[in-house]
């Protein structure tokens, strides 16, 4: 399976309980972004520059903790930043694993190797590694040499100790798709868990000239959806068409909020437009029907996943021939 039987479950049972309850808008995935502080400047990163005068702050424990519980999500994406810079990330993610969330704990690896001996295999635990191509590249977008070895090594190492790990690639204008491939052969021949690729997007604050625009998606991924069919890409086959320009999906914004030292982002990963206390005031007070490619200038060019894969998994049930392809793609 290209996901756990255990999250499967847990994400199934979630959608069927808030189904049955008629809940509008419910979240499926809670982005947790503990510090952005990171120990990298890479290439077409919009935090850097977002946050730039609040890069020393950090959620605390209570708060993360709160976040989860306001939230309900089943699914946390502990991400910053770079997670491994704050100091209580292991009570973070064993006070998740406590609440039964199932983490992606996101990191570029650089000192994830070091630090596994503060955290134990657990179903609920899969480690998300930053790869945006071979050694060559990637040490060139992430702006300093050797990571990749360092992140592979410490990939390596996570494998060797029985941890779930997977990785996440982004495909940017310039990335050569035989590279990808070339990448995703040398991850499969480690025993990776599972691949994911994201569209290189801009964040309102980042004016780098590296990423797709909206017409362009369709070749790249056209490329990605054949080498699903032989890699365990972990996106759905739906959102992959949907990025082939195959398919049109409308934004669930409301799917992945964030969270971070400053409240509840809103309206969602990419655009701030305001700052909430708490969860249900984000839900409460966000006008959701102003978002979307058609409505705000600055959605244009978004097909993101953390917006649209929400909706795959919401429309899903809706068609039979949804249902047997997202299965089919599950078990292959």
């Amino acid at each position: 399976m290209r996901s756990s039987f255990k999250q499967t479950y847990s994400l199934t049972k979630y959608l069927l309980k808030n189904r049955i309850s008629s809940v509008k808008r419910f979240p499926l995935v809670l982005m947790l972004e503990i510090t952005h502080n990171c120990n990298l400047t890479c290439e077409g990163c919009g935090r850097i520059l977002e946050f730039k005068d609040t890069m020393d702050r950090k959620m605390s424990v209570d708060e993360c903790m709160q976040a989860a519980d306001e939230c309900g999500a089943p699914v946390v994406s502990v991400t910053g930043g770079e997670p491994f810079l704050h100091p209580d990330l292991d009570k973070i993610v064993n006070g998740l694993i406590a609440k039964k969330r199932h983490i992606y704990l996101c990191t570029n690896g650089i000192t994830l190797g070091d630090s596994l001996n503060k955290y134990k295999p657990s179903p609920y635990l899969n480690i998300n590694v930053h790869l945006d191509g071979m050694e060559e590249t990637h040490d060139r977008i992430v702006g300093a040499k050797g990571i990749f070895k360092k992140a592979t090594d410490s990939i390596k190492k996570a494998k060797q100790l029985g941890f779930t790990v997977c990785t996440n690639t982004t495909i940017f204008k310039d990335t050569d798709p035989n590279e990808i491939e070339e990448l995703f052969k040398f991850l499969t021949d480690m025993d990776i868990d599972g691949l994911l690729v994201s569209p290189g997007f801009s964040f309102e604050d980042n004016s780098n000239d590296v990423f797709i625009q909206k017409e362009e998606f369709h070749k790249k991924f056209s490329v990605i959806y054949e080498l699903s069919k032989k890699y365990k890409i972990m996106n759905t086959p739906l959102y992959l068409k949907f990025l082939m320009g195959e398919r049109e999906l409308a934004c669930t914004p409301w799917g992945n909020p964030t969270r971070n030292y400053l409240g509840w982002k809103g309206p969602c990963y990419l655009i701030t437009d305001a700052y909430y206390e708490t969860f249900q005031e984000l839900m409460d007070n966000t006008d959701w029907d102003k978002y979307g490619t058609e409505k705000d200038p600055r959605c244009r060019n978004c097909m993101v996943h953390c917006g649209f894969e929400p909706t795959v998994v919401l429309e899903t049930g809706k068609k039979l021939k949804d249902v047997y392809e997202m299965a089919r793609w599950n078990f292959r």
